[in-house]
């Protein structure tokens, strides 16, 4: 059974790449084939004559299949700003990233798909990432960032996705922030006022160790998600 989830998260740097690729690896001990997709990146740098992301060299290094970067993020820009204005003159087409996620279905079991910030930054200037996971029409999986503003922005993000019309294949709560004060009540709180699942939580390393975080993780009943919600 192909299939494929939209990872977002609360606000920028909250931890959804860690997070996917330890989707990825977790996905790879049920033993399935995975690859990763970062549609739209900015902040990257140039290497081998062309601009590539920190993200999504990770995606290609844990893909379960040789992949070419391009195949991976079809926009790389070097400014380290919004890709909205990174872009520039450049058109971000939803075909080419539509095409592109096709042909990664067609090499894996699973395909994840990590947005660029939050559900509502723009990646162009016609295009966001919620408009994004509704052209592909995927499951959603929000990557909550526990630090001070986090129920607010978690709360407010699940509404989004659910006024998109897209379901949500539950959250992972990512400890960013060691020393925060009273983590396990947010935590607990969150799950009371979040009505899908809790998929794990990521503990605060200093350093990414991707065995150490996928165990964390749990997709039960992941199949069965429904990927053809409507509003």
């Amino acid at each position: 059974m192909k299939a494929g989830f939209f990872v977002t998260g609360t606000d920028t740097d909250v931890g959804k790449t860690w997070t996917t690729i330890a989707l990825m690896r977790w996905f790879q001990m049920q033993g399935l084939s995975v690859v990763g997709m970062k549609p739209v990146a900015a902040g990257c740098e140039w290497q081998d004559g062309m601009l590539k992301n920190s993200d999504a060299l990770l995606m290609q290094q844990y893909a379960s299949v040789p992949l070419a970067y391009r195949q991976i993020n079809p926009y790389a820009f070097e400014a380290a700003i919004s890709p909205h204005l990174a872009c520039g003159d450049v058109e971000v087409s939803m075909d080419v990233i539509s095409d592109g996620f096709i042909r990664l279905q067609q090499l894996a079991d699973v395909v994840l798909v990590e947005g660029a910030g939050g559900w509502y930054s723009p990646l162009s200037s016609v295009l966001d990432n919620a408009g994004l996971a509704q052209a592909l029409r995927l499951p959603v999986i929000l990557v909550v960032g526990v630090r001070l503003g986090c129920i607010n922005h978690a709360r407010l993000t699940m509404s989004a996705i659910r006024h998109a019309g897209l379901s949500c294949a539950g959250w992972v709560a990512v400890q960013i922030d060691p020393k925060m004060p009273g983590f396990d009540g947010n935590l607990a709180f969150l799950q009371e006022v979040i009505e899908v699942r809790l998929l794990g939580v990521l503990p605060f390393l200093a350093a990414a160790d991707f065995e150490l975080l996928a165990p964390n993780l749990s997709l039960p009943n992941w199949q069965k998600v429904d990927v053809h919600q409507k509003k």
